[in-house]
């Protein structure tokens, strides 16, 4: 990203740098740390031993380096959409698959879900109409042509693709997002790798169980 400017989310990591990878890494370790996107460019800086001015060289300022975070993180995940609908499987096979990548990568990275609300709800406009354009909007293109997809080949009904959206993202994404204070209310425990499998598990369930025409609904 230019010092002064906002690039295109498929650009922003700058090239197999060393030092943007530095700022980058440190940044995921002290969100993950602190259970927390709250951090400063004086935390990442020192965390990285990285100047903070260059922060500001590679990234712009604090927002364009989250937002590098976010397409390095879930980057895999969002360039997988088209791949992942031009498989020749079932539509609920593929939605399978997706809600297993979306829950894994909120796991792998457990300030995700947190960075992108930190990005989509903040003050910075800028950065929020870029977790749009990367995130949110390909997401719900993703969905829209999934389930017009199962709905002609007479596996789904019809479903609204807003609605299916705030479904399901909204399920991923407050097994984390509300995991604090679930612990809090009635001492359930962190998010582990048995408790990430499960609720794949159970989503697919939930969501499939919604989703399938009575015909399909025995179908693994």
């Amino acid at each position: 990203m230019a010092a002064h400017s906002t690039q295109s989310a498929v650009s922003r990591i700058p090239a197999k740098n060393p030092t943007a990878d530095k700022l980058l890494v440190a940044a995921g370790e002290l969100m993950i740390e602190r259970n927390s996107v709250e951090i400063s460019l004086a935390d990442i800086a020192q965390k990285s031993g990285v100047n903070a001015a260059l922060v500001k060289y590679h990234f712009g300022n604090k927002d364009g380096l989250l937002l590098a975070l976010l397409e390095r993180d879930a980057g895999n995940e969002m360039t997988n959409l088209d791949y992942l609908l031009a498989q020749p499987l079932s539509a609920a096979a593929k939605l399978k698959l997706h809600i297993a990548g979306i829950i894994k990568a909120y796991h792998q990275f457990p300030y995700l879900n947190r960075l992108i609300h930190y990005l989509l709800h903040g003050s910075n406009a800028e950065a929020s109409e870029e977790v749009t354009k990367f995130f949110v909007g390909p997401l719900m293109d993703f969905h829209r042509r999934l389930l017009a997809e199962g709905e002609a080949k007479g596996e789904f009904r019809h479903v609204d693709p807003v609605f299916f959206y705030t479904t399901l993202i909204g399920a991923c994404d407050h097994l984390f997002f509300g995991r604090q204070t679930m612990m809090r209310a009635i001492g359930v425990g962190p998010v582990t790798d048995d408790v990430c499998r499960a609720y794949i598990a159970h989503i697919e369930q939930i969501i499939l169980g919604g989703l399938l025409q009575p015909k399909q609904s025995s179908a693994g």
